[in-house]
């Protein structure tokens, strides 16, 4: 008996190792068999691969690091970047002091209150003069005593600017796609914000982006598709911009118990009245009963998500299939705790524990942010994309019609397409589009995968692809800091001259997002824009931005403008074909006044802000500026005589500024 049991645990040991030993040698099966990238087909050296790889998955490579990139090897660089867990310790130290960063919504709305919502709960609480309000916003005539009690109001009640709230979410933009070790992360995030655009423009959505961003985009951008798809469609921000919020069942679909409880809430709400008759309490009601008027199915979001979040504008469904996605979709809202107050300023009490449990026998949903309203839902048969939706559901409808969506074959050729019009070119070849979204549907919609099949093709490598993307505003000055090694302490002066070269971050208005093509960046005025930029950064005339020309070159000075440019084109354009880009840029290095010149032209062909920008929005646009810039607005894109006679410090000197920021406003450094 002792023999068979120590021959059996033998056995045993024996069997596990085994299974260690096939596990093992499969794991480094699949990293023998990792991708190999065919440049060498495409007649490209490893270095120039490199910096390829660096021009796409990056904002830009630093000095030396398309070294680093052949030492370590393409393929490893390129899955450390999928895999997006890099430490960024460096980065965290500079993003501590925005505290916005870890607020929570309900915490963001209820520490900066919009304008008129502000002013409403000042005169309900006797401080602000009910005559000095119209509209329920400050009458401009409003005199400097009235503007002084709204300010102590703020700081009594803790409030604070809803600039600052913007400022902050600028600031870390920039700082994390400046620092970021896990660059392709910081751009799919971009980019993923930019498919599933929401806009500063909503006022409704404004409190919300931040946290959309943060806990929506960035988590998801390198995971699965139907996962991010679910989790947009969740979010305040979107719900709000796309109006979902609101959309209920309309009258003629309201079931039996749907009526019952809305002549409930307004026997409630009867009541309530005849208790306090007060102007107040009337106008209050009023407002009520429009807002009951009002409600009913929007069509709006089911209609984006179908043509610009997944099928794409010919992916195959009708305005039917919108109607009746919108039915399916109504009662997905927000979670009311998140929000300071409800119609009669009051704030929001959250349900208890018993109110929670009657609200999810019900068919309600709480999580977190989202909010499912099961008596705001379409209960009737619908049908989308000839998939039926039985009568009585829920929660579920909505869920299953991401999922439909998402897996979608329409969806996965959309998705592709538009990665590879980021990753690859403006017009990307089909055969491309087709790898990519064979990948897709077979993964399952893993981003990561998709990535992968679109660098391991030779469509990446080809010279149609090669510097064929152009830089949109916001790469620009980013890719500019990187290659320079900029130090910035100040990254809303940057965004100053960002929205000067037409890319108003976080504020396109339509659900579109930015268009990433050429055609839409380039123009005379935005060129000049480009290339006034490059020579204000590399003079150091914009503050709080700083960088050491010398050092890029070992601290060795060049003898001559020309050897300069040679010089400098080289660390600023790594692995690439300089002798037309010279002989191109060596005409400017003769004019002494060409940045002068540069600043004029600009100044005249684009205005720093949009025409149709309103009062409201250059206010939240403005920076606080300390006085030590002497209040000026917008100093990022002054060119004062004080900042000009220190053109020759932080070792630099105007003849290498000149040079340099002649490079970066080219059409070569233009492109990625």
């Amino acid at each position: 008996m002792k023999k068979a049991i120590q021959f059996s645990v033998l056995a045993l040991l024996l069997l596990a190792g085994g299974l260690i030993f096939s596990s093992f040698r499969e794991r480094n099966t699949v990293a023998a068999k990792g991708p190999k990238f065919p440049y060498k087909k495409a007649g490209l050296t490893e270095r120039q691969a490199a910096a390829h790889l660096l021009s796409r998955f990056t904002y830009g490579a630093q000095p030396r690091q398309v070294d680093e990139v052949v030492k370590m090897g393409l393929e490893k660089w390129l899955l450390q970047q999928l895999t997006a867990q890099l430490p960024d310790q460096a980065l965290q130290q500079r993003l501590e002091a925005y505290s916005t960063l870890k607020m929570t919504n309900e915490q963001i709305v209820q520490t900066f209150p919009q304008r008129g919502q502000l002013v409403r709960q000042a005169v309900k609480e006797g401080v602000i003069d009910q005559t000095k309000v119209k509209n329920g916003f400050a009458d401009k005539s409003a005199n400097e005593e009235y503007r002084q009690k709204l300010g102590d109001y703020m700081k009594q009640k803790g409030f604070r600017q809803e600039r600052e709230l913007y400022q902050e979410l600028i600031n870390q933009k920039i700082l994390r796609a400046a620092y970021t070790q896990n660059q392709l992360q910081e751009i799919l995030t971009s980019f993923w914000f930019n498919h599933f655009n929401v806009s500063f423009t909503n006022k409704n959505c404004s409190p919300y982006i931040l946290s959309y961003e943060r806990d929506v985009i960035r988590p998801n951008a390198l995971g699965q598709f139907e996962r991010l798809l679910l989790a947009t469609a969740k979010s305040p921000a979107m719900l709000t911009y796309l109006d979902n919020f609101k959309s209920t069942v309309s009258s003629e679909s309201l079931t039996p118990s749907q009526k019952k409880v809305q002549q409930y809430q307004l026997r409630a709400l009867q009541e309530r009245q005849a208790q306090d008759s007060s102007a107040q309490g009337l106008q209050m009601m009023e407002m009520v009963k429009a807002s009951q008027k009002k409600q009913g199915l929007n069509e709006n979001y089911a209609r984006e998500i179908m043509e610009l979040h997944t099928l794409g504008v010919d992916g195959g469904y009708t305005q039917q299939d919108v109607t009746q996605a919108a039915r399916v979709l109504t009662g997905w809202t927000i979670n009311p705790a998140i929000t300071q107050y409800n119609a009669a300023g009051n704030k929001a009490a959250a349900p208890g524990p018993k109110r929670l449990a009657a609200m999810a026998t019900q068919g309600y949903v709480l999580e977190e942010d989202f909010r499912f309203a099961a008596n705001k839902h379409d209960k009737g048969k619908k049908v989308v994309l000839s998939k039926e939706f039985a009568a009585n559901g829920g929660y579920e409808e909505g869920v299953e019609l991401i999922k439909l969506l998402a897996h979608h074959p329409s969806t996965a050729r959309f998705i592709s397409k538009k990665l590879a019009v980021r990753f690859v070119n403006d017009n990307p070849p089909q055969t491309l589009i087709d790898k990519m979204a064979k990948t897709f549907t077979e993964k399952g919609g893993d981003i990561q995968q998709v990535l992968l099949t679109m660098v391991s093709s030779p469509e990446f490598w080809d010279k149609e692809a090669l510097r064929e993307k152009t830089k949109s505003p916001f790469e620009l000055a980013i890719s500019s800091v990187r290659s320079l090694n900029a130090e910035v302490n100040a990254p809303f002066q940057l965004h100053n001259w960002i929205s000067k070269m037409g890319e108003r971050m976080y504020y396109y208005q339509a659900p579109t997002g930015f268009p990433d093509k050429a055609a839409y960046w380039i123009n005379t005025g935005s060129l000049l824009n480009r290339m006034n930029f490059g020579l204000a950064l590399a003079s150091q005339r914009i503050p709080g931005v700083r960088l050491d020309l010398m050092a890029l070159n070992q601290h060795r000075e060049p003898e001559s403008a020309e050897v300069a440019l040679a010089t400098y084109s080289r660390y600023l354009l790594p692995e690439r074909d300089l002798t037309e880009t010279i002989k191109r840029l060596t005409p400017s290095l003769k004019d002494p006044d060409f940045s002068h010149k540069v600043d004029a032209a600009a100044s005249q062909n684009n205005p720093m802000a949009p025409a149709d920008a309103s009062e409201d929005e250059d206010q939240m646009m403005a920076p606080r500026l300390e006085k030590k810039n002497g209040g000026r607005k917008n100093a990022g894109a002054a060119t004062s005589d004080s900042a000009r006679a220190r053109q020759g410090n932080n070792g630099s000197n105007p003849m290498l500024a000149q040079v340099v920021g002649i490079i970066i406003g080219s059409p070569e450094f233009q492109r990625r």
